[in-house]
Parts: C-alpha cells; sequence; structure tokens
C-alpha cells in the first residue's frame, strides 16, 4: 500500500475531476440563496436608514436653532445691547442681528435651513405675533413662542420661553 501526501499532485487533479472533497467554489444555487437573503435584508434595512437620517437632520436642525436663540441671548447679555433673531419663512433662513458671520465678520449671522447638512423646511414660526425675537441688553426675550420644522415625515417644534429665554426642542 502506498500512502500519499494530500498534497501530491495526481491526488488533487484526482479531486478537481471528480468534485471529490471539499469541492471548488460554490453552486449556482448556492449564489442565488445568497443573493436573496442580501437583497431581503437590503429591502428591509434601506427605508430604516432613510427614516434615522431624516430624523438625524432635523435634530440636528432644531439642535442648531436652538443653540443660535441661546448664542443671541447670551451676546445680549454680554454685550448689554438688543439682539434680534428674523425668521423668515418663505426663503427657510434665519437671521441674528448683531451676531457676527464665521466666514464674514462684517455681516450678521445668517442660515439656511435647507442647505446641508440640515435639509429642513421652516415650517412655521410664531414669535409674539412676528417672526422675530428681540433679546434685551439683560437677555430677556420681547415675545415666546414656538418654531417649527420638518424634513420628510418627521417634525420637530422649538419651544421659547417668554420668561426666562430659553429654548427648548420638542
Amino acid at each position: 500500500m502506498v500512502l500519499r501526501s494530500p498534497f501530491d499532485t495526481a491526488t488533487m487533479r484526482d479531486r478537481l475531476v471528480s468534485g471529490g472533497a471539499g469541492g471548488v467554489g460554490f453552486s449556482l444555487l448556492e449564489l442565488v440563496l445568497v443573493i436573496a437573503i442580501i437583497a431581503t435584508l437590503a429591502a428591509i434595512a434601506v427605508p430604516r436608514y432613510g427614516g434615522a437620517v431624516a430624523r438625524y437632520r432635523i435634530e440636528a436642525a432644531a439642535r442648531r436653532i436652538v443653540e443660535d436663540l441661546a448664542l443671541a441671548r447670551a451676546t445680549a447679555r454680554s454685550k448689554s445691547t438688543s439682539v434680534t433673531v428674523t425668521f423668515d419663512v418663505a426663503t427657510n433662513q434665519y437671521q441674528i442681528s448683531g451676531v457676527s458671520a464665521l466666514n464674514d465678520p462684517s455681516s450678521d449671522a445668517e442660515l439656511n435651513l435647507s442647505d446641508p447638512p440640515y435639509h429642513a423646511q421652516l415650517v412655521s414660526v410664531v414669535l409674539g405675533g412676528d417672526n422675530a425675537v428681540i433679546f434685551d441688553g439683560f437677555g430677556a426675550p420681547d415675545s415666546g413662542g414656538t418654531i417649527v420644522i420638518a424634513g420628510g415625515a418627521v417634525t420637530k417644534t422649538i419651544l421659547l420661553n417668554a420668561d426666562s429665554g430659553r429654548a427648548t426642542a420638542q
């Protein structure tokens, strides 16, 4: 009896020809099943991913508005002067007068919510009968109210407290 090494060329050739132990490659059926499983998982994951991205963008936009209102309030207090935040629903943006823009210190800070990364829309702004809030030199707002933003099926409301001047996202 002759013992052959598993790496002997004759043994390897015999396995390839006969489709022996540990066959080479995958069958067509195995490939189709794997592709079907991947397609099913993708069909489940893609809508969830899209919804998660929309929620993230709206939450980021809401946080940005809350932080910009806090910045306006703090700037008014530190400079002992009034700072106005004006929202424009038609152009989907807001401006903070009295706060310099980061990219151009000679102009007021302005943010368009339809630009990346937010891709959000100002739905409504109700701040004491107008679309602006004025923080006086003590940081107190002239009115409170709500700002509603949306993106896709996600909606967020920002509440501005008329007494404290603090904004919160709901």
